[in-house]
């Protein structure tokens, strides 16, 4: 499915956890690394599929990410889940809105979109407003495959502790954070992918997250070619943590971009 696009990749906007790394007041050797890749915006990729661009997760980073990066349109939104690190940034579409002169697509969980409207009740709601907001079109999505952009995104549900949170497959590739579980059903939808990423937060145990151990004996039993674990803490320096990996997996970082689709690109 792909093998369709000319130029595709997916560019790691942001690979830390809910306060980012260097963590505000924290003067640990991974907040005081000089070594770019310690430096962890809150979690969010990019899909770049030819000239279109579909966001995971609008972070409360999103502005910089958009400026470090350089994205000049947004073709659609997916959200994961609807706490504050992956939905705290949605005012921020606005500039889309303008330049592109057009409303955006979301796609999110029935309870996603519902907390989602309850925090930007401004953005939906149908009263006239002076001040500019975000344009968007909603879509709920469940367990089917979504049709975004031009390509076929396959939900995949996960835990996050007690709550629901959703990865998302397209093609032989998937991106999954912020999760602490992967039900059975779940993980045949990921089994031999060439690209996997997932939620890796540090070596101790967390109750809605996975640590690096977990994710490692996930990635042993799913056998993708390729794994990149994210939502990063202080906790894990990175080239230290990377030299200590097996050669297929990595450690996510701001601005890594890993081509996809084609089989010269792998």
């Amino acid at each position: 499915m792909l093998e369709q696009f000319e130029h595709a990749s997916i560019l790691v906007l942001g690979s830390g956890t809910s306060v980012g790394v260097p963590m505000i007041g924290c003067r640990c050797r991974v907040c005081t690394s000089p070594d770019p890749r310690d430096k962890r915006l809150r979690p969010s990729v990019l899909l770049k599929l030819n000239d279109k661009r579909v966001l995971i997760d609008t972070t409360p980073d999103f502005r910089c990410q958009a400026l470090r990066f350089g994205i000049e349109r947004l073709d659609a939104i997916l959200f994961t889940h609807a706490h504050a690190d992956h939905i705290l940034g949605l005012d921020d579409v606005r500039p889309f809105n303008f330049l592109q002169r057009s409303e955006i697509p979301m796609y999110a969980s029935a309870d996603t979109l519902e907390a989602i409207e309850r925090t930007f009740e401004y953005v939906f709601d149908a009263k006239p407003s002076e001040s500019s907001r975000p344009r968007l079109v909603r879509h709920i999505f469940e367990t089917d495959p979504i049709c975004v952009a031009g390509i076929v995104i396959q939900p995949v549900r996960a835990l996050h502790g007690s709550g629901t949170v959703y990865g998302f497959r397209f093609g032989d590739c998937a991106y999954l954070t912020d999760h602490s579980e992967i039900p059975e059903e779940s993980q045949q939808q990921l089994i031999g992918l060439d690209v996997l990423f997932l939620d890796a937060l540090r070596h101790n145990p967390h109750p809605t997250h996975s640590t690096v151990e977990e994710s490692l004996r996930m990635v042993e039993l799913l056998e993708p070619k390729r794994a990149y674990f994210t939502h990063i803490s202080h906790d894990l320096l990175h080239a230290q943590m990377e030299a200590r990996l097996p050669k297929n997996v990595r450690l996510a970082y701001d601005g890594l971009e890993i081509p996809i689709g084609r089989e010269d690109r792998v």
